[in-house]
């Protein structure tokens, strides 16, 4: 698992995000209650495909943080990010400062 976003830390923290790697998956938030950002991954795209925070999280912003997160990868890593997910799509335009860091495939992917 990596870390992302400003802090940066080697055991999971309620402010850290993760990226598990292994389950394709941003995470954030005390265990057990984790908001999460769930990801295929598709050549050199990073396809953003559900975003969820438990009720009792709601309104904190882990959501988009989670989104900041995967933006962040995706620039480091060169990919392009695959928007799927409602909240993603919404939370990037919303964002548009953030967008603008990655290239941005808006067309929803063919069945």
């Amino acid at each position: 698992m990596t870390t992302a976003g400003a802090l940066m830390s080697d055991h999971k923290s309620p402010d850290v995000v993760v990226d598990d790697t292994h389950d394709n998956r941003f995470e954030l938030g005390p265990e057990g209650e984790s908001g999460e950002l769930v990801y295929r991954l598709n050549g050199n795209r990073l396809v953003l495909v559900h975003t969820e925070v438990p009720e009792a999280l709601r309104g904190r912003g882990l959501g988009g943080r989670l989104v900041r997160a995967a933006v962040e990868r995706a620039a480091a890593e060169s990919m392009t990010v695959v928007p799927v997910c409602s909240y993603a799509r919404e939370w990037l335009t919303a964002h548009p400062d953030a967008a603008a860091t990655v290239e941005i495939d808006w067309n929803p992917p063919q069945a």
